[in-house]
């Protein structure tokens, strides 16, 4: 499988016994001469929030298509609650696909796509649908065709929490609402996974927003899995170094360098590996401050590694909004 050198850094989890609801081996997708997807293999266990993130092409929603029975896979084996998800009525009944810019029939007012959900989706919440209706200001009797972009993100994300599918996918649905409306989501999320969890799979570009949520990180990067890790696990996998560069080089050694900067005798560079009590102690004797990446650093330094196709873009800028 391409980018496997990578995927070994990066599987940083601990033994796992908690129960695996949908899984993957060796699962490719092509269209044509192009492979969106190359072999990829990983397990989405029960009552957890992953994040699955990549760049825009990544392979991030084709996976999502493929676990959902909305598109068939070219090759490898795919499970879903123990069965194959393909024309199983019984598997896909547990399992709910929010994704941007959803189609809804011309002449549907909101109060019909909620009516339609009711009667699709076994674990729907009446009662929690109403509520979020009421705090989102979604208004029930407007044509669908009528809402704003904002407002149709709000009925997906809707329909997503009050679903409360044991596997729920949420595919950038909320890029439509504004910054007040992402975080009230991502607020009822939690309080709602707190209270009835489900294993919720977030894909978005937003990594900084939903950092906190996230309990375990899928990263595709060019078809390929390159990061299959617990979230808190990475959150001390990698760290930027400042101070003078002969110092830094020297505390770096054989050190995988992520990134680097340089201005004048000053450099910064990200690393990839959990710094000891010894480490940290010999940073501070040659005069170097340790901070942590973020995830979202991280993902950016793991999608634009020397070496990759993806440093051919020449603007930071664009790498980073890429995301």
């Amino acid at each position: 499988m391409g980018g496997s050198n990578m995927m070994d850094r990066h599987d940083l989890s601990v033994v796992d016994d908690t129960p695996v609801i949908a899984s993957a081996r060796n699962l490719t997708k092509r269209f044509g001469d192009f492979t969106a997807v190359d072999g990829v293999s990983f397990d989405i266990r029960e009552n957890k929030i992953y994040g699955l993130l990549g760049r825009n092409g990544a392979g991030k929603t084709t996976v999502m298509q493929m676990l959902t029975a909305q598109s068939r896979q070219s090759s490898g084996d795919i499970e879903i609650f123990g069965s194959r998800p393909y024309e199983n009525a019984s598997a896909l009944a547990k399992v709910c696909f929010v994704k941007e810019s959803q189609k809804y029939p011309e002449d549907f007012k909101v109060r019909h796509v909620i009516d339609c959900a009711a009667r699709l989706l076994p674990h729907w919440d009446r009662q929690f649908a109403k509520e979020l209706m009421n705090d989102f200001d979604l208004p029930a009797g407007r044509k669908v065709k009528k809402l704003s972009r904002g407002m149709l993100s709000t009925l997906g994300v809707v329909i997503g929490l009050a679903s409360r599918a044991p596997l729920t996918f949420f595919d950038e649905p909320y890029l439509g609402l504004d910054a007040v409306a992402r975080h009230m989501f991502y607020d009822r999320l939690l309080a709602d996974y707190s209270q009835n969890p489900r294993t919720v799979i977030l894909s978005t570009h937003l990594i900084d927003e939903v950092s906190d949520l996230l309990e375990h990180v899928l990263l595709i990067d060019k078809g390929t899995i390159v990061i299959d890790a617990d979230a808190e696990d990475l959150r001390q996998s990698a760290f930027a170094l400042s101070g003078a560069a002969d110092a830094v080089d020297r505390f770096l050694g054989d050190r995988r360098v992520l990134h680097r900067e340089s201005f004048g005798t000053f450099a910064r560079v990200s690393i990839e590996r959990q710094l000891s009590f010894e480490d940290r102690s010999r940073a501070t004797s040659l005069g170097i401050e340790i901070e942590p990446l973020s995830l979202q650093q991280l993902i950016i330094r793991n999608t634009t590694a020397p070496g990759s196709d993806s440093m051919k873009a020449s603007d930071p800028t664009d790498k980073e909004s890429a995301l």
